[in-house]
């Protein structure tokens, strides 16, 4: 289980970095607004860091679901004979 969440959370944090800093080269935190309505009053720091959280769990989401989704039903249910009651 430990192999299988790094296998998605590494590469889903070095393109979470990759997608930040894609994304910094257009916008400029200092700029950003609520919706369109008053500035966000957050250091650039900030802005940084959740931005980047937020696009890491987002592609581990993505990662995760890819990764359910490719597997076969053995290897969902496997686990299910310790627990599940015949």
């Amino acid at each position: 289980m430990k192999q299988r969440a790094l296998t998605i959370l590494w590469p889903a944090f070095l393109m979470a970095g990759v997608l930040e800093m894609l994304v910094f080269v257009v916008v400029d935190p200092s700029e950003l607004r609520w919706f369109g309505g008053e500035a966000l009053d957050w250091s650039a720091q900030a802005v940084y860091t959740v931005t980047f959280l937020i696009f890491w769990g987002v592609i581990a989401a993505a990662g995760a679901l890819s990764a359910l989704l490719g597997a076969s039903p053995d290897e969902i249910n496997a686990d299910r004979g310790r627990h599940w009651p015949r």
